[in-house]
């Protein structure tokens, strides 16, 4: 059941809501609740934030507002969207409605943008009033730079964070009424965090618009929900040990490293736009030795995951060296051979983008199994079901899609999938931005066993500095392209937080 709390603040709420579920509940037959059955209203001129454990549907009722749902999902209760049922729609209603009227930006809007064109005209396109001015100024309310000339560049070209606010400047473009995003924040570094939370409070007080977020961000919902939403999975997932206790963090003191791990070095890397190359790393060292922990935290978009997407041979426009234990690496991951791939897997920040929609996680699951496992056929089965554990999901969620699961639970997904190939060289980017506190600390607590049972070195990128600080050994400091600080994890937090005096210890909840 949900939970509807008013929050402290308080604003002018319309008499008859904007959008309202009484006793609404979507699940897929003979299986599990996608959404438990929940009754809420949603306010024009409010800001309305939905909580809830990883898998509690969130992201369900957000989709289901704009008549979205799952393949094959059965629907019970009563749902009303400005006097009208969604999913009940004829198609051209419908598309007017997602057109007009109500505004989404899922968990990964960057798979959204189109390649090929620059930011100036993917808001462009979706606005009333295209001239330049104006397009410019949505980006700048959506906290993006404009004097930098970001306006400019592509996606391709952009962080994830910036991927995300010139999403959300498209979804403003169309002056809806209702607007819904999934982890507005996830990927964001606090700075950026606060800004958002003031955009939203302003954009629902200055448009009377009804703003609704599916979060795991306790400090966004202090700073800018008129209401909450809790909502409770039948059974949240915690992840464990095999003996069945949480895992407190791991060093690697009781087996010393071996061999040179990985490295890069002098790594310059660049982004073309257009005819123009847009500079990312300058300069950049990064070591991590076996069995090590190791954290590159920085402001968004200070170059983090190019970082990692040069280690992991999926960025080849750079110069510099990297080496694994020693041997050359080669810049192009086609060019490395079947082993260097095996051995260097990346759990990127948007799984939904990284996972084929069209295929089970069985069958996802199984592909590095047959590239990389010497496992016999009749044995990839069980293989599946024993990587499906390891992550804390049911064996028969080896039958479901990705767009029928959470995306706490895509996210298990992913690392399942990279886990299947045996790595030793695990690079994670943002693996826990979508996550509520205890699967954010549950999918630490099995990284951390794994790097300790297998040796296997962790190179995460993360905002969240109380897990770096609690799950990592060394930390680089990646601003603006530049390494300007690396060392053991307390001390390099310590010089950070100094530099930056909000920092994410707020993600800590009880």
């Amino acid at each position: 059941m949900s939970d509807l709390a008013p929050a402290s603040t308080s604003t002018t709420v319309s008499l008859a809501p904007v959008a309202s579920v009484s006793d609404f509940a979507i699940r897929l037959p003979d299986g599990p609740a996608l959404l438990p059955e929940t009754t809420a209203q949603i306010h024009a001129g409010q800001v309305t934030a939905l909580m809830g454990a990883s898998g509690s549907g969130k992201t369900t009722l957000l989709r289901a507002l704009i008549g979205h749902l799952p393949q094959g999902a059965t629907v019970t209760g009563n749902l009303d969207v400005l006097g009208r049922t969604p999913h009940q729609l004829p198609a051209e209603e419908l598309r007017t409605l997602r057109r007009t009227t109500v505004a989404y930006v899922g968990q990964d809007p960057g798979s959204a943008l189109n390649p090929r064109m620059t930011a100036r005209r993917l808001v462009a396109e979706l606005t009333t009033d295209p001239a330049e001015e104006k397009v410019l100024e949505l980006l700048a309310e959506c906290r993006l730079p404009v004097d930098t000339g970001i306006a400019a560049r592509r996606p391709t070209a952009l962080s994830g964070g910036q991927q995300r606010r010139v999403a959300l400047a498209r979804a403003l473009a169309r002056t809806p009424k209702i607007l819904l995003l999934d982890e507005p924040t996830a990927g964001l570094d606090s700075a950026v965090r606060d800004g958002i939370a003031h955009l939203l409070r302003h954009l629902a007080i200055s448009r009377n618009l009804a703003v609704v977020i599916a979060t795991h961000d306790l400090r966004l919902v202090e700073a800018c929900a008129d209401h909450t939403i809790r909502l409770t999975p039948n059974t949240p997932p915690v992840l464990r040990t095999r003996a069945g206790e949480p895992i407190s963090r791991a060093t690697s003191a009781d087996s010393p490293p071996v061999g040179d791990g990985i490295a890069a070095q002098k790594i310059d890397a660049s982004f073309r736009n257009g005819r123009r190359q847009h500079p990312a790393l300058s300069g950049v060292a990064l070591i991590a030795a076996p069995g090590s922990a190791t954290a590159i935290i920085g402001p968004s978009g200070s170059g983090k995951t190019t970082l990692l997407r040069v280690v992991a041979g999926l960025h080849p426009a750079h110069t510099g060296h990297l080496t694994l234990d020693g041997h050359r690496l080669a810049p192009r991951v086609q060019r490395r051979t079947r082993e260097q791939q095996r051995r260097i897997q990346l759990v990127p920040q948007n799984p939904l983008a990284a996972l084929n929609p069209r295929h089970t996680v069985g069958q996802q699951l199984t592909r590095p199994l047959r590239l990389h496992a010497d496992l016999p056929k009749n044995d990839r089965a069980e293989r599946v079901t024993e990587l499906l554990a390891q992550v804390d999901l049911p064996a028969d969620y080896a039958e479901r899609y990705p767009g029928e699961l959470s995306g706490g639970q895509r996210q298990r997904v992913s690392i399942a999938r990279a886990l299947a190939a045996g790595p030793d060289i695990l690079l994670c980017d943002e693996v826990t931005s979508a996550l509520d506190a205890d699967t954010a600390a549950g999918i630490m607590d099995l990284l951390t066993r794994l790097r300790t049972e297998h040796q296997m070195t962790l190179v995460v990128v993360s905002h969240e500095h109380h897990l770096v600080a609690r799950y990592t050994d060394t930390v680089h400091l990646l601003e603006d392209g530049r390494i300007t600080e690396n060392g053991p994890t307390a001390l390099v937090l310590d010089r950070f937080s100094g530099k930056n005096p909000v920092d994410d210890d707020h993600q800590q909840l009880s």
